[in-house]
């Protein structure tokens, strides 16, 4: 009882310290972060759980095993970016469904999520079994980096059915405005996963001592953990949303506005993984310590990122259940309410991390500490127009509105960071692309990537603030019909 009331005073007073500065307006602002904050320490688990292993593998194997988990991982992270985008239609038409009082539909709508989920995970994990090697193959040439990211590839796809459920039930509960359950459940499994990874990576007591493929193979068996209790929470019938196993099972109506929603997210989110490629492919041709210092980096940084996700949620659970139930008013403020309060959070957290940037750095066994404290004060720098472009991107998802993000993360990714990240190559380097050989170096290095970074994610946070300041989105609503007033 006394952690419980340590807690909602936590819940109740930054909020409150924010309004009486004249920066939010309390009571949506406090609805904002008591969505948002269980979901920030969701994410954040996640995001140590990333660190542990980067940490674990770094202390073993060094900067190219750390080199190749991060290129690795990237593979993944396309199965991984496709269920973040499905699981956006969930929470988008699940908020909307609740708000209006439909919660026998949304539970339908969960289902289709499902079938569409194992429709989409399981090719992509069989493609990854067969073609690991040559997929890590084409990102670099040193081959003991190519042999550390294949060997963690094959193995860690097998979890990515169960991450695609695992996210889907948490979105759902999230679109229900539970974002609390998702959170005990991740507090149990993450942590494990964090121990059964140290311990299969090193052989701790009687277990095998499997290096890379320890890290793998302990999130395989957390991830599917965390998916089956899921499972079991929405069979329940005990909360406000329900996974029906009997009944109907397909409905065309929700199926079809869960893939509208989710289309563009998904083109963003492939977008947002091809763009990773020949970002990464430049780095690697700046040599391993590029690639390992980026990798810590952005994973230290990712930390001080999970404020954005917590926020880009409760923005899409308050604008869509506004949506629902007929305000767009009250959908426009929360709008704004939830970026004021989701700016100053993510600010705070980032000024902690950027000043203790090199003892971290120091912590991964990197030799190459100084150019690690640069990607993390790089990402200090970022951090606000992530903050701006993630939280307005929750609120045009709560509306169905999913087009502009995806023109934001195009014109960021490809129009505005890949050339200038090109810049960076060596003078002469040659690339072919579609048969057609072009040298864009400058021989810039560092200096160049550094600025992609942070103008790509500036250029996002303008598209997607100004599309929400447009008002389009409540037409977009309006239009889609699913859960609002226009039914």
């Amino acid at each position: 009882m006394v952690v419980r009331g340590a807690v909602q005073w936590v819940l109740e007073s930054f909020p409150a310290a924010l309004a009486r500065l004249g920066l939010v307006e309390r009571a949506k602002a406090t609805e904002a972060f008591d969505l948002a904050a269980p979901v920030m320490v969701t994410g954040g688990l996640r995001v140590l759980l990333r660190m542990a292993d980067f940490l674990f593998v770094g202390l073993a194997f060094g900067d190219r095993a750390i080199a190749g988990l991060e290129l690795g991982f990237q593979y993944y992270f396309i199965g991984f970016g496709l269920a973040l985008a499905l699981t956006s239609g969930t929470i988008s038409v699940v908020s909307r469904l609740q708000g209006a009082g439909e919660r026998e539909r949304a539970g339908l709508a969960v289902k289709q999520s499902l079938w569409l989920s194992l429709a989409i995970s399981i090719p992509l994990t069989i493609g990854a079994w067969v073609y690991a090697d040559p997929l890590v193959d084409l990102l670099s040439d040193d081959q003991a980096v190519i042999d550390f990211g294949s060997a963690y590839l094959q193995v860690v796809m097998l979890s990515l059915a169960f991450r695609f459920w695992g996210l889907i039930a948490a979105r759902a509960l999230a679109g229900s405005g539970d974002t609390r359950t998702p959170m005990y459940v991740r507090m149990l499994t993450l942590p494990a996963n964090v121990v059964l990874n140290a311990v299969l990576i090193f052989g701790l007591g009687p277990a095998p001592r499997l290096g890379i493929v320890g890290a793998a193979v302990g999130t395989v068996v957390a991830t599917a953990f965390g998916a089956a209790v899921f499972f079991w929470l929405l069979v329940s019938g005990k909360f406000d949303i329900a996974l029906p196993l009997r009944g109907k099972q397909f409905d065309a109506e929700l199926l079809t506005e869960i893939v509208r929603v989710a289309s563009p997210l998904g083109g963003m989110r492939l977008l947002q993984s091809s763009v990773r490629f020949p970002f990464l492919f430049i780095l690697s041709v700046l040599g391993p310590a590029a690639v390992s210092a980026y990798a810590i980096g952005r994973r230290v940084m990712s930390l001080a990122l999970m404020p954005a996700w917590g926020y880009s949620t409760a923005a899409s659970t308050l604008v869509g259940q506004s949506l629902g139930s007929g305000d767009e008013d009250s959908a426009t403020d929360y709008g704004w309410q939830t970026l004021r309060i989701g700016l100053v959070t993510q600010l705070l957290i980032a000024v902690v991390l950027v000043v203790a940037a090199r003892p971290i750095a120091q912590a991964f066994g990197t030799e190459h500490v100084a150019l690690t404290v640069d990607f993390v004060r790089i990402f200090g720098v970022v951090t606000a127009a992530f903050s701006i472009a993630r939280t307005m991107r929750g609120s045009l998802r709560g509306a169905g509105d999913t087009r502009w993000p995806l023109y934001g993360m195009f014109v960021g990714s490809y129009v505005v960071r890949l050339p200038i990240a090109a810049l960076a190559l060596p003078t002469g380097f040659t690339v072919t692309v579609a048969g057609v050989s072009v040298a864009p170096g400058l021989g810039l290095g560092m200096p160049a990537i550094f600025l992609a970074i942070l103008a790509d994610y500036y250029t996002k946070a303008a598209v997607n603030t100004g599309r929400f300041w447009s008002g389009q989105w409540k037409t977009v609503a309006r239009r889609a019909g699913v859960g609002t007033s226009g039914d």
